[in-house]
């Protein structure tokens, strides 16, 4: 009966129909802001994230690893290694740009909580349900910071791959 109350809920809001359009999701204006705290350890935690974002994700920089993750870095998304090493192979695999003075516009908050940091960032993906359109959905990553490094990493393992370049990377 549970499952019934959901789809009645569903079609009630219209979700089965597609009547109503999804709200798209946007970067903020100023995404380099989001990684700062007026507090010193999590800012810190921050900027680790800031640099690993920018560096290695948006530049693909394999490199920047040595310098921003531990040595154990634990991969919670099944699509990629853990390891240090691991994970500058696999960056080597992609053709590095060069690093911006400021990062890509596309990140939508950042959180800072202990020894956790939560990026969200806008991720474009092929809509499904129209071939040839995209939608908007929001991207995670979130790292959890030890002795200035980042030594874990949890994301979404997406079922399709995003339109273009994936958030942040």
């Amino acid at each position: 009966m549970r499952i019934h109350r959901y789809l009645a809920l569903a079609a009630g809001l219209g979700l089965s129909s597609g009547t109503h359009a999804q709200a798209p999701v946007v970067a903020a204006d100023d995404a380099e802001a989001l990684f700062h705290s007026s507090d010193p350890k999590l800012d810190a935690n921050k900027q680790i994230a800031y640099h690993i974002v920018k560096e290695m994700l948006q530049a693909g920089h394999p490199e920047a690893a040595d310098k921003y993750l531990s040595e154990r870095y634990i991969q919670h998304n099944p699509n990629f290694p853990s390891g240090r090493d691991p994970i500058k192979k696999t960056f080597a695999m992609v053709t590095p740009k060069p690093i911006p003075e400021k990062m890509a516009p596309s990140v939508v908050s950042v959180v800072a909580e202990g020894d956790m940091v939560i990026v969200a960032s806008v991720s474009k993906r092929p809509d499904p349900k129209q071939p040839g359109k995209t939608y908007t959905t929001t991207h995670f990553d979130m790292w959890r910071i030890k002795d200035g490094k980042a030594d874990e990493h949890w994301d979404e393992a997406p079922l399709g791959p995003p339109e273009g370049p994936p958030p942040g990377r």
